[in-house]
């Protein structure tokens, strides 16, 4: 017996034409590159400060070009979501995964057991640490930035993965709490 499909927001969502016009700007533009508006970008307008905050820290983070690549950015993303099984992050940022790493199985693989991906030893290397500070970050210690030492990693990189792994524990917390579904749109992109 089919389910009637789940609600993509808990709290009610802005109309477009209420919003700001920098918040409005920018979603539109997302729209008109992705063909769809990510429902993250509806459920924060809802409060534009935050809306401005979360997504300059989140570009900061994200969009930098040097140090780590798009996919291992994407890549961190992934595994500390499914960590803490947060179903609209491992969706939309597996999407986002594939695209980057032009590989379709990928974000499956990270999601499902990073451990067990057959992943380079950098990669492995940047996600234990990642999932470390996104699950275990009072244990953080010298030991674990000499491994990302050896690994290959800049101190500059180090951070960036603690910080990528810390601003998504945030962001799975906010979206596990607000029940926000992806948009049935990020499952298919990718695969091909």
């Amino acid at each position: 017996m089919a389910q009637d499909a789940p609600r993509p927001f808990r709290y009610p969502v802005p109309e477009l034409a209420s919003l700001p016009e920098d918040v409005r700007a920018r979603i539109l533009a997302v729209q008109e590159k992705a063909g769809f508006v990510p429902n993250v970008f509806l459920l924060l307008a809802r409060r534009p400060e935050e809306f401005r905050a979360f997504i300059a820290y989140h570009d900061a983070l994200m969009e930098k070009r040097e140090g780590l690549t798009a996919a291992e950015r994407e890549m961190i993303v992934v595994a500390v979501s499914a960590a803490h099984s947060c179903q609209y992050c491992v969706v939309a940022h597996g999407a986002i995964l594939r695209v980057r790493a032009k590989d379709p199985v990928i974000a499956d693989l990270v999601a499902t057991n990073y451990r067990k991906a057959g992943l380079p030893p950098r990669h492995r290397a940047m996600l234990d640490y990642a999932l470390k500070v996104g699950t275990q970050s009072h244990l953080v210690g010298d030991e674990d930035h000499a491994a990302l030492a050896a690994a290959g990693f800049t101190e500059d990189e180090t951070w960036d993965i603690g910080a990528i792994a810390a601003f998504f524990s945030m962001s799975n917390r906010l979206a596990n709490a607000t029940d926000l579904r992806p948009n049935a749109e990020f499952h298919m992109l990718g695969r091909r």
